[in-house]
């Protein structure tokens, strides 16, 4: 027997290689139907994975950031097997869970994906989602995953493969979808039940512009479709606030390549904030006593050392010039 010991402090004792799903049914069964992973001793597992020593543990649903995070990364699983299962030839680089939703970089060798070719995925993953398969986590020598995806000849995965330690390796099969994968990962499929594919970009391997460009396409997933909607609602309205939208509507700034990107020419209406926004701040400063003073925009080098900013800014500031034998910054 081992012992469990829940968020309320409660200690249960069960059969070892009990599951934190098992667990979860044991106390309700809806419980259960919500729990989509499990924090153990502070580590996110599968719910489903086999637990063998004592041990805290917190169930994870939807309401738990760490579940959200497993379950938009299975969605990214999800994704791959449709995408594998509409284009032939195709291989995947990362898929990982992001704040709100995933992406999956992938190289589709002769294919060609489209906006439309969306709808098309997203029809797929429904129709896989509703089979319900189990993420399986199967542990696998450092060998033997080297020699699968060898026979496959996927250098991405190869290359992944590399800098894994022997022993810590893990392959997730869902449906007919496999992949090198740490994990964890939802239950089933059957949890994902609304679904958007919402843009395709490109991306370089490894984030190196000299290597050859993959596709990413982003993506975001729901238990409820009531909940999808509100989400694309609220991104439809954050858009008519998006400040570079606005800027230009109302008058108020522009850019130009020649000045360069990210450095706004402020247009009168612009000009017009700036200005109160000055005097809004020298008039609370001198009514609280403040007495404003002017410093040079340039500084000696010395002066960064002293105050103990160069050694930790540097890389980030702009380089020195050379002024009459030293450096200002």
């Amino acid at each position: 027997m081992i012992k469990i010991t829940l968020p309320d402090g409660a200690v249960k004792e069960y059969e070892q290689g009990i599951t934190a799903l098992d667990v979860a049914k044991s106390i309700s069964e809806g419980l259960a139907r919500k729990v989509l992973a499990a924090s153990i001793n502070n580590e996110v597992w599968d719910a489903t994975r086999e637990i063998t020593t004592d041990s805290s543990l917190k169930l994870l649903t939807w309401d738990d950031k760490d579940g959200k995070s497993t379950y938009w990364h299975s969605s990214a699983h999800l994704m791959a097997e449709a995408v594998e299962a509409t284009f032939s030839g195709v291989k995947f680089w990362v898929g990982p869970a992001l704040d709100n939703g995933f992406y999956y970089d992938i190289d589709l060798g002769d294919n060609k994906i489209t906006e439309e070719d969306l709808v098309k995925l997203e029809k797929k993953m429904l129709e896989l989602a509703k089979q319900n398969n189990p993420y399986i986590r199967k542990e696998i020598s450092k060998k033997d995953a080297v020699s699968y995806f060898y026979d496959k000849n996927d250098e991405y995965k190869l290359d992944l493969l590399h800098n894994l330690e022997d022993g810590n390796i893990t392959f997730y099969t869902q449906g007919g979808f496999t992949d090198l994968c740490r994990g964890p990962h939802i239950p089933s499929t059957g949890a994902i039940k609304a679904i958007k594919l919402t843009s395709i970009a490109g991306a370089y391997w490894k984030g190196d512009e000299k290597n050859r460009q993959l596709t990413r396409i982003y993506g975001i997933t729901f238990p409820n479709q009531k909940e999808l909607d509100e989400y694309l609602t609220m991104v439809e309205e954050a858009k008519k606030r998006d400040h570079r939208k606005l800027g230009k509507e109302l008058g108020i700034f522009t850019f130009d390549d020649n000045v360069g990107p990210g450095l706004p020419l402020w247009l009168p209406n612009g000009t017009i904030i700036i200005e109160e926004l000055e005097n809004l701040a020298k008039k609370t400063e001198q009514e609280a006593g403040y007495k404003r003073v002017v410093t040079p925009h340039l500084a000696k080098e010395a002066m960064y050392l002293t105050s103990g900013h160069l050694p930790y800014y540097a890389d980030s500031m702009f380089p020195p010039m050379e002024m009459d034998g030293e450096n200002i910054i």
